[in-house]
């Protein structure tokens, strides 16, 4: 059975962009591999962070995650600060990468350019990106198209370390879902749907309530040509709304396009609304029975416990390749 990574910040509540793009697909995948998906807390701190809204942001993904289908008998689903190994591989990492690879990261350029203090570790992180892969022997990233340059990074650590130390970590492969796998801006659709924007108006939130997200969805961006029709670089707003509908109730791109094509905007607005409201709800009322129970902790411990043992067994093998054990 192959072994999959996927982890997600929590950094703000997960958007229907993060759900539809991402965790649906690990519903899927935990039937047929071995699943590792970790709340990656540690990336979060990359930035300033309120230390109270993020101990509840990392508690909130955790239900959500589980609350969304994830099967904790099936998965290992934990919290990267829980797994010591993870900070120190990146460190071992670090002294193979190169700074002008860490240099070419255009998500560090992003989130740096016009600030005046910017912390070392959003510079050094996608080596701790490379981590958290590459400690569970990983075959496949099922990830984002704005991830695969951190993956390609840690493809290339990866292959380095094997050819300077010896055969030590598997060599990740990218997967990215063909529905749904970039779910953009209501307000500007050419640019992708986050949590972090600062006009709410421009994502769903998982945890929006209906009229919130009927709202949302009524206001989102078109075009004055009044068709319903799937063209990216033409009709970006109604695209994404094709895309959001296609994901939500499992159909192709091509049938939900011809399902709208003599459809009015707004009955196809309202339609939108209601595929995601029928998607989210089910998730909302699982996520209110788990957010403060006991349930949810035995949940993340366990996933520590299994994380850590084979987190280790990797980390210790790097180690002694490297010649940092005195013993082994």
């Amino acid at each position: 059975m192959e072994t999959i990574f996927s982890g997600i910040q929590p950094s703000g509540t997960l958007t229907l962009g993060n759900y539809l793009g991402a965790i649906q697909q690990f519903v899927q995948l935990q039937e047929n591999y071995d699943c590792n998906f970790c709340i990656v807390d540690q990336h979060a701190i990359t930035v300033p962070q309120d230390s109270s809204i993020l101990k509840e942001n990392i508690r909130s993904l955790a239900a959500l995650y589980i609350a969304s289908g994830l099967d904790p008998e099936k998965v290992t689903l934990f919290i990267q600060s829980e797994v010591p190994a993870h900070t120190e591989l990146s460190w071992l990492l670090q002294s193979v990468a190169y700074m002008g690879e860490l240099e070419r990261m255009t998500q560090f350029k992003d989130k740096a350019e016009g600030r005046s203090a910017v912390s070392s570790s959003l510079f050094t992180y996608p080596a701790l990106m490379a981590a958290d892969i590459l400690l569970y022997d990983t075959d496949i990233v099922p990830v984002g198209e704005d991830q695969t340059q951190h993956l390609e990074f840690t493809r290339n650590l990866a292959e380095r370390f094997n050819t300077q130390f010896g055969k030590t970590f598997v060599v990740p492969d990218i997967k990215i879902p063909d529905v749904g796998a970039r779910i953009m801006s209501l307000k500007e659709p050419t640019k992708k749907m986050s949590k972090s924007d600062e006009n709410t108006k421009s994502f769903i939130s998982m945890l929006d309530t209906p009229k919130q997200m009927e709202k949302k969805i009524k206001s989102a961006v078109t075009d004055s040509e009044a068709v319903v029709a799937f063209d990216k670089l033409n009709k970006p707003g109604v695209s994404n709304l094709l895309t959001i509908y296609a994901a939500c109730c499992n159909q192709t791109i091509e049938e939900t396009g011809a399902y709208f094509k003599d459809a009015r905007y707004g009955d196809f607005k309202a339609a939108v609304a209601e595929a995601v409201v029928n998607k989210l709800a089910p998730i909302q009322e699982k996520y209110e029975a788990l957010i403060h129970s006991e349930e949810l902790d035995d949940i993340l411990d366990r996933g520590a416990q299994k994380a850590n043992q084979k987190a280790n067994r990797v980390l210790q093998k790097a180690k002694q390749k490297m010649g940092l054990l005195r013993r082994g």
